[in-house]
């Protein structure tokens, strides 16, 4: 199958080793497109959570294509989040195309571009760190209540729902912190001369202008994969907000799950894997 060819993809929230991940539908993707250079902006593996033990091997599966771009010299940065901001303590480490950093300054077409997760700017994260864990946890189970309902919905001949997106668009006080997230973002972002900034961490997917005292950026969000299913793609000068239920050729990807896709994997495991093919860069 030919490949789509994209310059830069960026992924954020993707939260491996959660039961919300939709890690298929990732791997997917992943396999349809040929990039030139990749941005995993945070929230890829869900550390915080790790302790349930819970690693299909499709999630396996995604780190290890993520980890073959970087084995084709494909440039992979890891820009880590706050489910994952273990690994920030690596900050600078770079191994063959693998780099992780905290964030990241491209000048593109003459622009210049901020990337980074975005939890700096969340005040729950900042000054109660175990409430939005616990909120964290709340979110995982109700994701899993909703799959479970989602499977009996299709079943009877009906479409899918999402409880937590009904949640956030109906409660006031979440609206209310999107805009003034993406507006906080912008106002620094334009004060350091940036016309672009890209972040991740609240899962709303969003392109749009924001203006600011300090002048016009371009915000981006690049959504998450647990039920927006989007990245962010960059190709021919311009941003694009990619949408997997879109895409009818990363839906036709034929994907054969390994002999253990419906093993729960041990935390020693999951490292023991993952320095497997980390050695291969």
């Amino acid at each position: 199958m030919i490949k789509r060819n994209v310059d830069i993809v960026v992924i954020s929230d993707v939260h491996l080793g959660t039961y919300g991940c939709q890690a298929v539908e990732l791997l997917r993707y992943l396999r349809s497109i040929q990039p030139k250079k990749i941005i995993l902006n945070g929230d890829i593996i869900d550390i915080w959570q790790f302790s349930k033990r819970y690693w299909p091997a499709s999630h396996m599966m995604v780190v290890k294509q993520i980890i073959s771009f970087a084995v084709q010299g494909i440039p992979v940065y890891y820009l880590p989040g706050n489910h994952d901001e273990m690994l920030r303590r690596f900050k600078d480490f770079e191994m063959g195309s693998l780099k992780i950093k905290n964030k990241l300054n491209l000048e593109l077409n003459g622009k210049k571009t901020w990337i980074f997760h975005g939890d700096v700017f969340d005040v729950v994260m900042q000054h109660s760190k175990w409430l939005a864990k616990l909120g964290a946890v709340g979110y995982d189970t109700l994701i899993l209540i909703n799959s479970i309902m989602n499977f009996v919905s299709l079943k009877m001949g009906r479409g899918k729902i999402s409880f937590s997106k009904k949640i956030k668009n109906s409660v006031k006080s979440a609206v209310k912190f999107i805009n003034s997230f993406e507006n906080t973002v912008c106002e620094i972002a334009a004060e350091n001369h940036f016309d672009y900034v890209i972040c991740g961490h609240i899962h709303h997917p969003e392109i749009k202008e924001v203006v600011t005292k300090e002048g016009r950026v371009v915000y981006l969000n690049s959504g998450d994969w647990i039920e927006n299913l989007t990245a962010l793609e960059y190709n021919d000068g311009g941003w694009s907000l990619y949408k997997y239920a879109d895409d009818l050729l990363a839906q036709s990807m034929d994907i054969v799950m390994e002999k253990k896709s419906k093993a729960k994997f041990s935390s020693h495991e999951i490292v023991k894997e993952f320095l497997e093919e980390i050695t291969q860069l």
